[in-house]
């Protein structure tokens, strides 16, 4: 008998097209409606920073599925659909348009937005961001030789995009209120790899800076002007200052809401009927004990399995690691694991080449890692991680010493 459930999915970006992927794989056959706010096939968000960005070309590779693979596999696609309201009494949701669509069980996958930039002269045309397709095109628009672009963040996004408008042929001024770019998450001594990285290739990048509004003539970007009354010119301004969880939906419903949505190691929220994955999912990772919310390509990726799991009332759990990967100019990344600016850091290999793997330790024990330019080891320093065994550091940094060893 044809099971008669009905399973919707919120959100139409990698996590929910793995999710509804994943039910059809583990055997679920009833009904399967995908809901996504965008006009497009379900994708991926790397390329949006990385290779479209910069060619323009190849975007079909970053589409999770066909059209006529979500045909095959029977899932009702709703795209340019916005949900607007979920009512967890009645088990149905509503979209803009007011349609009511009866669910048995929910999964929220709606993903983050770039955080936007609350400055006089934010609204003015030329002040861009990073989250779309669309917003991919522009930025290629704006990158061209000897335009001024701005860029306000110096994260993974803001770095990532500045290489690719340094490698048009623009001029770049990336702005970072700390000391250093991305030194919350990596340290001084490793951040600092990649400032010299970016003031090798000619970025000016400013650091323990203020930006106090932008300057405009028209409605249009003319300048960013700093907190010690400096004014630097700028046709573009790209802002990639972190995002945040679209939690808006969960939080009208009543879920329990704790930087992003509170979920167990299957996605299962506070109500047992509504899931949550992605970016939006505060969730348990068992291996640590504790609660994470990461912005990563890879837990889009692969968390939905479990969680398609657990809407089943299956048993599997998400404990991957977290994993993110960045590419600037000739340099590649990997990181797994999670460290911090405070534990210490190990390095084996060459860091003034650019060749190397950081380890970041916490009492003796290695909590992460990042191979840069290094390649073909993710496995292994996730090994060492999970081992939670104590490291001798100086054996660590040893290059000839293997890494099995620690495992």
């Amino acid at each position: 008998m044809a099971d008669s459930r009905v399973f919707v999915v919120v959100g139409g970006g990698l996590a929910g097209a793995k999710a509804v992927e994943a039910l059809r794989a583990q055997g679920f056959d009833g009904s399967v409606e995908l809901f996504g706010a965008e006009p497009h096939l379900p994708y991926e968000r790397p390329p949006l920073s990385k290779a479209y960005l910069k060619t323009g070309e190849d975007l079909a590779g970053a589409f999770v599925h066909t059209r006529a693979w979500y045909a095959e596999q029977r899932i009702g696609l709703h795209l340019g659909t916005r949900v607007t309201g979920v009512d967890r009494m009645e088990h149905t949701v509503e979209t803009e348009a007011g349609e009511r669509v009866r669910y048995d069980r929910l999964l929220l996958a709606t993903g983050s937005s770039p955080r936007q930039l609350h400055l006089p002269g934010a609204e003015l045309d030329g002040v861009l961001y990073l989250r779309t397709i669309e917003d991919s095109d522009r930025l290629r628009s704006a990158f061209r030789p000897g335009a001024r672009v701005v860029f306000v963040g110096g994260g993974w996004i803001g770095l990532e995009t500045a290489s690719a408008a340094v490698e048009a042929g623009a001029s770049v001024t990336v702005l970072e209120t700390l000391e250093l770019p991305l030194v919350r998450v990596l340290g001084p001594r490793i951040a600092q790899v990649f400032a010299d990285l970016h003031r090798e290739r000619g970025v000016d990048l400013r650091t323990s800076v203020e930006v106090a509004g932008i300057e405009g003539e028209h409605g249009r970007v003319q300048a960013v002007r700093l907190g010690d009354g400096s004014v630097i010119p700028a046709e573009s301004v790209v802002v990639g200052i972190g995002a945040i969880p679209n939690i808006e939906l969960a939080e009208a419903a009543g879920l329990t809401i704790d930087n992003g949505v509170v979920v167990d190691a299957q996605g299962r929220t506070s109500d047992p009927d509504v899931f949550a994955a992605g970016d939006l999912a505060n969730h348990l990772l068992p291996f640590l004990g504790k609660h994470i919310r990461v912005e990563h390509w890879a837990t889009a990726l692969h968390q939905p399995a479990a969680v398609a799991s657990g809407m089943l009332d299956q048993a599997d759990v998400y404990d991957a690691l977290p994993y993110f990967y960045t590419d600037q100019y000739d340099l590649g990344m990997e990181y797994v694991g999670l460290g911090g600016p405070d534990d210490d850091v190990v390095v084996r290999g060459d860091l003034g080449a650019r060749e190397f793997i950081a380890f970041w330790l916490r009492d003796g024990r290695v909590v992460a890692g990042m191979n840069v330019n290094t390649w073909d080891v993710v496995d292994d320093i996730s090994a060492v991680i999970r081992s939670g065994r104590a490291v001798d550091a100086e054996r660590l940094a040893d290059p000839t010493v293997p890494l099995s060893d620690f495992a």
